[in-house]
């Protein structure tokens, strides 16, 4: 069992990096949202689409905006923001999730 746990953890992060990889660091967002949007309005509800659709808006105009304001007089890539949020979110859902499973 604890060995299929951590093929398909391995499985998992090796999808998020060829995402990444093929569609850039703001596909965090697209990973992250649905996720966030469940949280906030609950698992199996039928907004989960127009949930995380807009999640996922709010998140990129977010980092958009604080790419832009973070440092003054440099304009941050908006993708790298993106990396920050969305993978320490991510990170820290599969910290919660393999805690939860032992």
């Amino acid at each position: 069992v604890e060995r299929t746990k951590l093929l398909l953890v391995v499985l998992g992060v090796a999808a998020t990096a060829a995402v990444t990889a093929a569609a850039g660091p703001i596909a965090f967002v697209a990973l992250a949202a649905p996720q966030i949007a469940r949280r906030l309005t609950g698992r199996g509800t039928s907004v989960d689409l127009a949930g995380s659709a807009l999640v996922g808006a709010l998140l990129l105009l977010g980092a958009d905006i604080a790419a832009q304001h973070a440092v003054p007089g440099v304009v941050l890539p908006t993708g790298a923001v993106t990396v920050c949020v969305g993978g320490a979110y991510l990170l820290v859902l599969l910290v919660r999730e393999s805690r939860r499973g032992r």
